[in-house]
């Protein structure tokens, strides 16, 4: 399955460069809302603290923690249940202040300890949703346009569209933006990656439900038809949402 939806989603990277004549990126979907599922505290010397945190997915992150105080086995088993029953089942986002202000709250004295786990569980979840494919499409597209392609303007260019971490830094970027899959368009310096700072960026989340999505981007010039590109962005949301109806 997650082969298929892979060869469908290259397979719109290169139909949508071809109907708008820019270049488009496609993320594969990811988790969005990964839960915590488990954290385990364990003694291994007088101020050190092993730390366990799985999260959705069977992700599993152990960690060794310096801490100040000296826990007894009675106090490690309440923090211990005291952390599962605050955070499990909880996303990073649902583990606010308010979440934190209470679970330090109740564990009184040992306040510095949860503040530790806390960081652990914060990358644990970032792991999780890290692992992203991004298929992309069109790219010499950008030779079309003569602003875009004096110079050394293109191959920078090229070259962003071609590194993983830039075009994960603009996913990223679009998801905290926006929580909706609605369209959203940057034009010149608003785009978020600054080596497309001379392009018109146009995003659209698509939503496999359960916090599990991805983006579709379109690159191009600052005049780009903004018309089409949208109706173009609408039509490959409707049959994403279809396809994956079908395969589920």
């Amino acid at each position: 399955k997650v082969d298929k939806l892979e060869l469908v989603l290259k397979k719109m990277a290169q139909v949508l460069a071809a109907n708008t004549n820019y270049a488009t990126m496609i993320s594969g979907p990811s988790y969005h809302k990964t839960k915590l599922k488990f954290i385990q505290l364990s003694k291994m010397e007088k101020h050190k603290l092993l730390v366990v945190v799985v999260v959705e997915g069977n992700i599993i992150k152990n960690t060794m923690i310096d801490i100040e105080d000296n826990l007894s086995d009675e106090e490690l088993l309440n923090l211990n249940i005291l952390l599962n029953s605050s955070l499990n089942g909880l996303t990073i986002e649902e583990i606010n202040l308010d979440v934190i202000s209470k679970l330090k709250g109740d564990a009184g004295n040992h306040s510095q300890v949860v503040d530790l786990v806390l960081n652990e569980v914060a990358e644990a979840i970032k792991a999780g949703e890290e692992d992203l494919q991004i298929y992309t499409s069109g790219a010499t597209n950008i030779f079309k346009y003569p602003e875009l392609s004096d110079g050394d303007r293109a191959s920078e260019l090229l070259k962003a569209f071609e590194q993983k971490d830039v075009l994960q830094e603009l996913i990223t970027d679009v998801n905290e933006a926006s929580d909706e899959t609605g369209i959203q368009v940057y034009i010149g310096n608003e785009t978020p990656v600054q080596t497309m700072k001379d392009c018109s960026v146009v995003t659209a989340n698509y939503d496999l439900g359960e916090g599990i999505r991805g983006t579709i981007g379109i690159i191009g010039p600052k005049r780009m038809d903004y018309a089409n590109v949208v109706d173009s962005l609408k039509a490959l949301k409707v049959q994403l949402d279809e396809l994956i109806k079908k395969e589920s």
